[in-house]
């Protein structure tokens, strides 16, 4: 059995990252093989919009035909029992590389009828890992919680069970008097990193657990 997770931050070691290491945490647990995947590594492009992905009887119908390092890692996730994907919140909405695998994954697998259906090739549980500098006040006041809800919908709909963690007012510098951030409160970032982001871990680690559970 096989989980993956994909980390949409350039950072292999802070939020979105440790989140996600605790989810595979939670699925080797259950005796999962599990593998880490950083985009900020890889040389891709969003979707080219070449449609090879919707032509009848092409080799390519429902695969994406680019071929470029993201090209193996797609292979992967048709051959993984679950997947979970992390981003950090950049102006409202997931990181640019994030936002291109998603064009790439989830595109070739949706078909143009009506209604569309998914052309994956089995159901999976699906996960999606949010880190931002928002509280939850605030992703509710300006509607960015149904903005990413879209996210669990179309992950829903081609894969299978999804669910989504939101890891609010997460701690973004080291040091908060090294820089200029006059807008964030460094004695509360502290509280809120010592008492609240280890919840969120234990929130990762127990999705990737059950997401193996359900899988056998």
């Amino acid at each position: 059995m096989k989980v993956l997770a994909i980390n949409g931050s350039p950072r292999k070691t802070w939020n979105t990252a440790t989140l996600l290491n605790k989810a595979l945490e939670g699925a080797a647990s259950q005796g999962a093989e599990t593998e880490l995947i950083h985009l900020y590594d890889l040389n891709f492009k969003g979707c080219l919009s070449c449609f090879a992905c919707k032509i009848k009887g092409s080799k390519s119908y429902g695969k994406c035909a680019a071929n470029d390092d993201l090209s193996p890692i797609l292979k992967k996730v048709e051959e993984a029992d679950a997947i979970i994907l992390g981003s950090p919140i950049y102006f409202r909405t997931v990181s640019g590389e994030m936002k291109a695998f998603l064009e790439r994954l989830m595109f070739p697998y949706i078909t143009y009828t009506d209604p569309p259906h998914s052309l994956f090739p089995k159901r999976i549980n699906t996960g999606f890992i949010y880190t931002m500098n928002y509280t939850q006040e605030q992703i509710e006041e300006y509607g960015l919680d149904q903005h990413l809800g879209v996210n669990e919908m179309v992950l829903q709909m081609i894969f299978g069970d999804s669910e989504t963690i939101y890891s609010f007012d997460t701690y973004q510098f080291e040091d908060y008097l090294k820089v200029v951030a006059d807008r964030f409160n460094p004695e509360k970032k502290a509280k809120q990193r010592k008492d609240v982001f280890p919840n969120d871990c234990e929130k990762a680690f127990e999705m990737g657990a059950r997401f193996v559970r359900n899988a056998k």
